[in-house]
């Protein structure tokens, strides 16, 4: 059996959301998951597969991202890994591919590791769960963005079958 890392930051469940639903297709591995805010040290060689998953929030990652990578940037780059994001602008077909998703692109130009796999998946807009000042900021954001507005309900945008196909597709490689 093989080992598989699994680092995510995520903010409210999501990113740990997809990762439960990516666990289906990691069959013949030994899953190790850690929370990246709690700004872990490891010995990367001891995983045959690492997969890191951040969520955007106002338009950043958090800062625990960039800590881990540039401490494991080396180990990383040697590593079977593969990285994926979570955000809101995913819900658009077209933000929802690596090639034209702009958090990719940024986290490209501030992050000294290239991943060989990466992918994007929208997240959720859980206003039930925001207080008074993220409900008003997100929801300028969504404004902007042509999304909803609308705080009485909360939505996921997820698409799981692209979460199950990107992982599935990942932990075929070797």
């Amino acid at each position: 059996m093989g080992k598989l890392l699994v680092l995510y930051s995520s903010r409210n469940g999501q990113t740990t959301k997809i990762i439960d639903a990516m666990r289906d297709e990691f069959g013949g591995y030994e899953v190790e998951s850690v929370d990246l805010h709690t700004l872990p040290k490891k010995n990367l060689s001891k995983y045959d597969k690492v997969l890191i998953g951040a969520s955007i929030r106002y338009g950043h990652f958090h800062d625990s991202l960039y800590t881990f990578i540039h401490t494991h940037s080396e180990q990383l780059e040697v590593a079977d890994a593969a990285f994926f994001c979570v955000c809101l602008t995913a819900r658009k077909p077209e933000k929802a591919n690596p090639a034209n998703n702009a958090y990719i692109r940024k986290f490209l130009t501030k992050s000294a590791w290239r991943p060989r796999t990466m992918g994007v998946f929208a997240g959720a807009l859980r206003y039930s769960e925001y207080n008074w000042w993220q409900t008003r900021i997100i929801q300028l954001i969504m404004k902007i963005t042509g999304g909803s507005t609308d705080t009485t309900q909360d939505l996921e945008f997820t698409d799981w079958d692209k979460v199950r196909e990107f992982a599935r597709g990942w932990i075929q490689k070797r």
